[in-house]
């Protein structure tokens, strides 16, 4: 197993920290700053009248949801640089299951704009009444929910397997590698029982599912950035 840090290893860090950063700061905003004030819980009509208020600003938010995916595809490819010379395999597939979470957050983009279509106003619609075009507007928009979910374990299992690797390469310090293994797999398994049944939120908090896993990617990138890869030297002394 090659143990010696390279250039394109140091680079992709780099890279693999801003990436996350961004794209974590850019979904953050797009969630809660601009899509969340216009959604009201269990309120399809006011819901409706909120995004055509504001479509502009709901299609910021769309556009954002593109861009954070790309940035989910950049720290896929970063990440696999840093870590295949500790484990080809397991490297691969950490970037194919964040890949499909990418894919997850285009699927979320692909519902909004399919909410935006029930609210149009286009021939065909005249054949519905309004609320009901309202209603399938917001339940159009709940599928970004199902797509989250449904990408969430792919996300966990990729963090998982690159926690498990930069456990085994010494390139961050062991106790945070451990934490993000830990986690991550906590993530997965809050994902997966989640899936089967889903009264489990009123157990566990949604937000507990991934806020540990995220704020070890957080933690991580800083370190990245600040610190960058450790060399085989400076771990053993």
């Amino acid at each position: 197993m090659k143990t010696n840090i390279d250039n394109s290893q140091r680079t992709a860090a780099k890279i693999a920290g801003w990436s996350y950063l961004l794209s974590f700061a850019i979904v953050v905003f797009a969630n809660y700053m601009l899509l969340g004030p216009l959604i009201v819980p269990r309120n399809a009509v006011d819901t409706a009248r909120n995004i055509l208020a504001h479509e502009t600003q709901f299609r910021i938010a769309l556009t954002l949801f593109l861009i954070y995916s790309v940035g989910a595809v950049v720290l896929a490819g970063a990440l696999y640089i840093i870590l295949k010379p500790i484990n080809q395999g397991l490297a691969f597939l950490g970037g194919l299951f964040r890949l499909v979470f990418a894919m997850s957050w285009l699927m979320s983009a692909i519902h909004m704009l399919g909410a935006l279509r029930w609210l149009g106003t286009a021939p065909y619609l005249q054949a519905f009444e309004s609320d009901r075009l309202q209603v399938l507007a917001r339940v159009t928009m709940a599928a970004t929910f199902d797509d989250y979910y449904v990408g969430l374990p792919f996300f966990g299992l990729a963090a998982t397997f690159c926690a498990y690797l930069w456990i085994k390469s010494g390139y961050i310090p062991k106790g945070l590698a451990i934490f993000g293994f830990v986690a991550s797999a906590w993530c997965v398994f809050c994902a997966v029982v989640y899936l089967i049944f889903p009264e489990f939120n009123k157990i566990v908090n949604d937000y507990i599912f991934d806020s540990p896993m995220a704020l070890f990617e957080l933690v991580l990138s800083i370190w990245l950035l600040v610190k960058g890869l450790r060399s085989p030297a400076e771990k053993s002394a």
